[in-house]
Parts: structure tokens; C-alpha cells; sequence
């Protein structure tokens, strides 16, 4: 009698295990990394395991896509949101972004991708109601609503040159924890200067 062969049962994959895959192949190697044969490969699944949660390459960009708005920018925004100090409410927003994302290559992944017919409507969404969200909270430290845009877009702006510089040159920024919190707090004078 042949015996069966002793093999652990894989894991069935769910769609936050493709889409995680797919977040982890666009960090290492921007959006022509996000392909079905080899996220399979590495999850060691079929492809016929992706296609029974999404119909197409499209529809996981997608579904990675909307995963990444969520976890970078909603619940950001959520995390934040119950402060009610606008001024404490500004500290802590940069102090999220800044300090929990060590390797902002996903971010920059997506903007040097810009241009792609799937990113480009989710990037200007994110950056749409990331600059708003910035805005409503230096609204609320006093400016009118079309200078604290600007304020809005000065800081969006810090952020994207502070991701630059995380991936390109990180040793330019602080290192020590204490020279983080004044790096951190200059970012706030400055944002917030005039308002206080």
C-alpha cells in the first residue's frame, strides 16, 4: 500500500495576506513588483489562490492600494483625531508620521508611480484629505481658511522632503531620541508659527 506523504496543511490566504504581499513586493520593488506569479511564489501559493480573491493584477493593485490609504492615512487621521488641542493635535500627526514610518519606500514607491492609471486618482485622494486634515487643524489655531491651505501645503510638503531624506540620506537626520523630539518640535514651531 502507497502511504500518503506526511505534508502540513498550507495556510488558506486571505485577501490581507495577498494585499500585505503586495505592499511588502511595491516596498522592495515599486509597482512592476506587484505581480500574482511571484507574490505566489513567495507566499507559496497558487495563483489560482489570488484569483479566487481577485479577478486580475488590477483588482489587487487595487485592493493593496486601498489597504495602504487605510492604514496610512485613515487610521492616522483616527489616531489623532480625539485630541482636542489643535496645537497638541499638529504635534502628534507629525510625530506619528514622522516617527512610525522607518522606511517610508512604500510611499516613495507610490509616488515615483504616480503616473499609473490605478495610483494616480488613490495618491491625489490621500494627498487631498492628508493637506484638508492638516488644514482643519491649523484652521483651528487661527488662520483663515485659504492660509492655513497654504500652511497645510508647507507641511505635506516637509513630510514628502523628510521621506526623501529617510530613504535617500537618513544619516542627515537625528538619530538620538532627544535630537528627534527637538527635530520634531522645530517641525511644529515652524508649521505653527504666528498661530500660538
Amino acid at each position: 500500500m502507497v502511504g500518503k506523504r506526511d505534508v502540513a496543511p498550507r495556510k488558506r490566504l486571505g485577501r490581507r495576506d495577498w494585499t500585505a504581499a503586495a505592499l511588502t513586493a511595491l516596498d522592495e520593488g515599486g509597482l512592476r513588483a506587484v505581480a500574482i506569479e511571484p507574490l505566489a511564489a513567495r507566499l507559496g501559493a497558487t495563483k489560482g489562490s489570488a484569483y479566487h480573491h481577485f479577478p486580475n493584477r488590477d483588482a489587487l493593485v487595487a485592493a493593496m492600494l486601498e489597504r495602504w490609504e487605510d492604514e496610512h492615512t485613515d487610521a492616522v487621521i483616527s489616531a489623532v483625531r480625539d485630541e482636542p488641542d489643535p496645537l497638541r493635535r499638529l504635534r502628534l500627526l507629525i510625530t506619528k508620521v514622522i516617527t512610525e514610518d522607518e522606511d517610508p519606500s512604500i510611499e516613495l514607491a507610490l509616488l515615483a508611480a504616480a503616473d499609473d492609471p490605478l495610483v494616480a486618482p488613490v495618491l491625489r485622494r490621500v494627498t487631498e484629505r492628508r493637506v484638508d486634515y492638516i488644514a482643519e487643524i491649523v484652521a483651528e489655531l487661527g488662520l483663515s481658511p485659504a492660509k492655513a491651505r497654504r500652511r497645510a501645503l508647507v507641511a505635506y510638503s516637509t513630510y514628502i522632503g523628510h521621506t526623501q531624506l529617510v530613504r535617500m540620506n537618513a544619516s542627515m537626520l537625528p538619530e538620538t531620541r532627544a535630537a528627534q523630539r527637538v527635530y520634531l518640535d522645530e517641525m511644529v514651531d515652524v508649521l505653527s508659527a504666528g498661530l500660538t
